[in-house]
């Protein structure tokens, strides 16, 4: 089902949904299972799974020579949908990249998400690659997201790449797109973020999922100005809770948002991390009551594959 089906059906209930992380190549699914379990008693309706970026490594050949490879540490984002679904009776999103794919590649990618009877997509440019300063789209591939929803949006009309066969099964995705109430760390203002994000959903994009903030009041002026801007769909907010010290340091430094002071104070007055990841349980809970009561379609909580924190929220709220 779609997640803007899944929304129509709540007839305005708040929705609880999460976002995790592949694991390593190399390790076990189990723990993956391990963190989703006790998060189902929430009845999430949809799961959304990441996609990684591919990264350089330097393998030892020895007498002082490395060998430069290009590899993904987290493949496995539709492997680990289809296990979901099929696990979980539950909708999973896969987020597809245009940072590391030609359009071709893309287009296999959804021909097997459509096959898989998976719905819904999010389409992401994706970050730079760690030794890049700054984006540099694949040769071949998409340059940026609202490219990608054009791409998406015409499969779902039935038309590929190179209109060689007649297609006589049309997908249908549901196409998620990022926001960000603080902007994008590569815009000049939060007015021409907007105007970007207005661009995707001209190009087809059927809901927006919000980065991660700390003050619900740049997530509800974000709203405010993208309805002015003309944009109706949903707007989902994106939470995600501290828990530890170095995220003070971390989280603005990597997607350029402010932290609240009296977030900050809290967590440097902490003794340790225990502290500091109650603090942030907390703090997300009054977010997220606020939130609520707002009446948001959906709180969509950033899990990084670790579930405790986040169960401990819902707890409080659904």
């Amino acid at each position: 089902m779609k997640v803007t089906q899944h929304l129509e059906n709540a007839k305005g209930k708040t929705l609880f949904s999460f976002e995790i992380i592949p694991p390593q190549k190399g390790k076990s699914i189990q723990e993956l299972y391990d963190n989703i379990d006790p998060l189902m008693e929430f009845k999430p309706p949809f799961i959304d799974v990441t996609t990684s970026r591919e990264e350089y490594i330097y393998i030892d050949k020895g007498n002082g020579l490395l060998d430069k490879k290009l590899t993904r540490m987290r493949p496995g984002t539709l492997g680990i949908c289809a296990s979901i679904k099929h696990k979980y009776n539950v909708d999973t999103v896969p987020h597809v990249l245009c940072g590391g794919f030609t359009k071709e590649e893309t287009e296999y990618l959804l021909v097997d998400c459509n096959y898989l009877g998976i719905d819904n997509v999010m389409a992401l440019r994706g970050d730079a690659m760690k030794d890049e300063q700054y984006f540099i789209p694949k040769a071949g591939g998409n340059d940026y997201a609202v490219d990608l929803v054009k791409q998406i949006s015409l499969l779902n009309q039935g038309k590929y790449l190179h209109e060689v066969m007649d297609a006589d099964n049309k997908a249908d995705f549901c196409i998620g797109v990022a926001g960000y109430p603080e902007k994008h760390l590569e815009s000049p203002s939060l007015q021409s973020d907007l105007k970007r994000l207005k661009e995707k959903v001209d190009a087809g994009a059927d809901y927006v999922v919000t980065q991660m903030f700390f003050d619900n009041s740049k997530y509800f002026k974000f709203v405010e100005k993208a309805r002015e801007m003309g944009i109706t769909i949903p707007i989902i907010p994106g939470i995600k809770p501290i828990a530890v010290q170095r995220h003070l340091q971390v989280l603005p430094q990597i997607f350029r948002i402010d932290l609240p002071e009296d977030l900050i104070h809290a967590v440097d007055s902490c003794k340790n991390n225990a502290e500091i990841r109650q603090v942030g349980i907390e703090w997300a809970i009054q977010q997220s009551l606020e939130l609520k009561a707002a009446g948001v379609p959906v709180l969509h909580y950033y899990s990084m594959g670790k579930s405790e924190n986040i169960r401990q929220i819902a707890s409080h709220l659904f």
